[in-house]
């Protein structure tokens, strides 16, 4: 009755496991972002999160606290943030979204970017974020 108790345990992890795949948890942060819902923004970051501007490499956010402090005074000053998705690339654990947002800190001005998420272990570890030339 045990070695069928541990069989089921282990499928329903495996189930779970597989259930949120690297875009599921993007996904997921993009639409906690849409709802300007920060813990569950937040659900989906590692402890250990760096974002990094493509063009310099440098880091502009590092560390799961400073994330938080960052997004929550984005989504206050945003009462209209909003994120649609042009295109998604999947390769591998890498997220690969060009993005077009509107609302930011209540501009009316939109701005596209392309967003690349690193997704380890059901978490996102990295951001990288290239800004359109303007």
């Amino acid at each position: 009755m045990n070695s069928i108790l541990t069989l089921s345990l282990l499928l329903t992890i495996a189930s779970l496991s597989a259930q949120m795949t690297p875009e599921k948890v993007v996904q997921k942060q993009l639409e906690a972002y849409n709802n300007r819902d920060i813990d569950g923004f937040m659900s989906v970051i590692d402890k250990n999160i760096t974002v990094h501007e493509f063009s310099t490499s440098a880091v502009t956010i590092e560390g799961y606290e400073l994330c938080k402090k960052v997004y929550t005074d984005l989504f206050t000053a945003s009462p209209k943030l909003n994120s649609k998705i042009i295109t998604r690339t999947v390769f591998d654990n890498k997220v690969i979204d060009h993005e077009y947002i509107t609302g930011r800190k209540g501009s009316d001005t939109p701005i596209e970017l392309v967003l690349i998420y690193e997704v380890n272990h059901h978490k996102i570890t990295k951001i990288t974020v290239l800004r359109k030339q303007e």
